[in-house]
């Protein structure tokens, strides 16, 4: 916990300076392709050598810090005050995800955690094909305001947050049995989950805001 607090800390002040340098007139526009990107490496790296992690998942923090930096300030711009609000709701669904997990109301079985992993790894080949087709000048269905690509951004913000129970499930498995680095990877899913979370809520509220100016 300790280490995901310092990475949380690492990826706020970097947004934050983000923030201030596009107030500023500073063109971020490749801060969050870039960022991304970066972090996307890492995490494949991070993979295959995990004894890494220890370097690698500060490096991921800054990354995401990059990324969630651009992507935030261009909310902020257009939707003042939405990125609060996504922060805080994503806030409350880890301590509501964490309760439902600490009195086993869900309890996270192989079937459970096979549905999870399949279900996660569908939207992201999902959004990848999406990503990819843009370059084409094709624009996926998933990034309109429709009722379909909000439908879309409600699934995978729910299965996000139950991707949430996989990561306590880990730690509490690995708990006084794993090596060291181990907590590095443990601080790696959390911060990738809580990441996605958030991206998912801030671009829901978009699309709501989109949908129904006020």
């Amino acid at each position: 916990m300790l280490k995901t607090v310092y990475c949380l800390i690492l990826i706020t002040a970097i947004v934050v300076g983000i923030w201030k340098l596009h107030t500023q007139g500073t063109n971020i526009k490749w801060f969050a392709p870039g960022g991304g990107i970066a972090a996307l490496i890492i995490s494949i790296v991070l993979s295959v050598r995990q004894h890494w992690a220890h370097i690698l998942v500060p490096l991921y923090a800054v990354a995401k810090g990059f990324f969630l930096g651009g992507i935030t300030a261009y909310a902020q711009a257009k939707f003042p005050e939405i990125p609060y609000q996504a922060v805080g709701v994503t806030i409350v669904t880890f301590f509501v995800m964490l309760l439902l997990y600490q009195t086993r109301i869900i309890v996270v079985t192989k079937k459970l955690r096979s549905i999870i992993i399949t279900v996660c790894a569908s939207i992201f080949v999902t959004y990848l094909i999406s990503w990819i087709l843009s370059f084409f000048g094709i624009k996926s269905f998933i990034w309109g305001t429709s009722w379909f690509a909000i439908g879309f951004n409600i699934f995978a913000a729910v299965f996000a947050s139950l991707s949430l129970l996989l990561d306590f499930d880990f730690i509490e498995r690995q708990k006084h049995r794993a090596p060291k680095y181990k907590e590095w990877l443990a601080t790696w899913g959390l911060l990738a989950t809580l990441i996605w979370l958030y991206v998912e809520i801030l671009r829901l509220m978009k699309k709501f805001a989109l949908k129904f100016p006020k």
